[in-house]
């Protein structure tokens, strides 16, 4: 009984990840609220009742991916983060970091390229939802920071999301060098774009409480 549980339970997994995918090859081209339920099934294969067992609708579908593609985003946002400081290693391993996560997840990348501000409003709730809890768990390891010391929360959580709005500016620039297969030097430029951005952002961090524009405390 419990094999034949197991087995069920399998191939359910399997026609979801079949949805996923078929969803996600389909989004290459077009947005999310173009793309019809019979146009899932038909490329994943499965009858069109089979959607309504794991989807209520696509819009649904469209918040799976949001989770799934942002949940491979989670690690290298924290880790970017983390390596944003002042040193230029760790600036350049925070970018490399962003350039290998599109080369290996470009439909990912995409996805919430586009839909962020797409037109499928529990999607774009889902990316901004999903971003929030990104920025506010990068402002409690801010806190840790001594570079911190001193800040309010609401400046940690505008630095945490100034670090992830840049992440994602980053990541968007290197897909587009790399659908346009561009020159290589289009990608040494985006490099070195990103580079400087976050040394600025590191530079403005240390100096933030040096005077009365600092919101953390006012100068002496």
């Amino acid at each position: 009984m419990s094999h034949t549980l197991g087995a069920r339970q399998a191939q359910k997994q399997k026609t979801r990840r079949a949805l996923l995918d078929a969803a996600l090859e389909l989004l290459e081209g077009q947005s999310l609220s173009s793309l019809g339920l019979r146009e899932v099934t038909r490329a994943a294969g499965v009858a069109p009742t089979a959607f309504y067992r794991h989807f209520r609708s696509t819009a649904d579908l469209g918040v799976a991916l949001v989770e799934e593609a942002l949940g491979s985003l989670h690690p290298m946002i924290r880790t970017t983060v983390s390596a944003a400081g002042d040193s230029e290693e760790r600036i350049a391993r925070a970018v490399g970091l962003i350039a290998g996560h599109v080369d290996a997840y470009p439909a990912h990348v995409r996805f919430i390229a586009r839909e962020r501000h797409g037109g499928v409003r529990p999607v774009r709730e889902a990316v901004r939802e999903q971003l929030a809890r990104f920025a506010g768990e990068v402002g409690e390891a801010l806190a840790g920071d001594p570079v911190s010391a001193g800040w309010s929360e609401d400046d940690r959580l505008m630095l945490a999301q100034l670090y992830v709005d840049q992440m994602l500016v980053t990541a968007s620039l290197f897909l587009e060098a790399l659908e346009a297969d561009a020159d290589p030097r289009e990608r040494e430029r985006v490099t070195r774009l990103a580079t400087r951005q976050l040394r600025l952002i590191g530079i403005g961090r240390r100096h933030w409480l040096d005077g009365p524009a600092g919101g953390g405390r006012s100068a002496p």
